[in-house]
């Protein structure tokens, strides 16, 4: 996919990345995984995502140029990937969520081997595993790199689905930015995000 792909508005592109492939090439081989959930993060408008209040040294690469991997730590354990998307200084991005295996399962579950086939690459966490992405992709150019986007099968709006994101709380909550294939069981189940009481003086 061109760098002119992603440099669009998050809402424009996460759908888009429905039914596109994605390809990680590392020692182990090849792993191709076709995309059949995102979610859309609109920077400093959004306050579900990281940049909303403004640029830090852990979301830097956000403010970047399009079509680069933000890739962050999580919970203390867990790796997820999203690809920056707009204009340079903007920092939106799309969380990429969930993905079907196409090519390379045995390399994948090599990296998770107590997956089944279903809930191989289903939620961030899992997807970002089974590409073998971590901290060291953040910032890694994926127009011409050695994670590629490919065109893949792009889905009908007919086939699509929106909704809240997963685990936000507050302001961003109620937008519909989550997007998935209607009908995949590979797509994750939606959580909504616990609000968590302040804590007593």
């Amino acid at each position: 996919m061109p760098r002119s792909f992603f440099a669009r508005s998050s809402l424009d592109v996460a759908p888009d990345l429905l039914g596109r492939d994605v390809r990680a090439v590392s020692e182990a081989g090849v792993v191709r995984a076709r995309l059949v959930e995102v979610e859309a993060y609109l920077g400093s408008d959004d306050p579900g995502s990281h940049a909303f209040r403004g640029q830090a040294p852990r979301n830097t690469v956000m403010f970047g140029p399009p079509g680069h991997l933000y890739v962050y730590f999580t919970y203390g354990m867990h790796w997820c990937a999203n690809v920056v998307c707009g204009r340079e200084g903007v920092a939106e991005a799309v969380l990429l969520r969930a993905a079907v295996i196409l090519d390379g399962r045995d390399v994948a579950l090599s990296r998770r081997p107590k997956s089944t086939a279903r809930d191989l690459a289903r939620g961030p966490a899992r997807l970002a595993k089974a590409l073998d992405l971590d901290g060291s992709d953040n910032g890694a150019d994926i127009v011409c790199g050695g994670l590629q986007f490919l065109a893949g099968q792009p889905v009908s709006a007919a086939e699509i689905r929106t909704g809240p994101r997963v685990g936000v709380a507050g302001a961003g909550a109620p937008t519909p930015w989550r997007y998935w294939v209607d009908g995949v069981a590979e797509v994750s189940a939606y959580r909504a995000a616990v609000v968590r009481a302040p804590r007593k003086a």
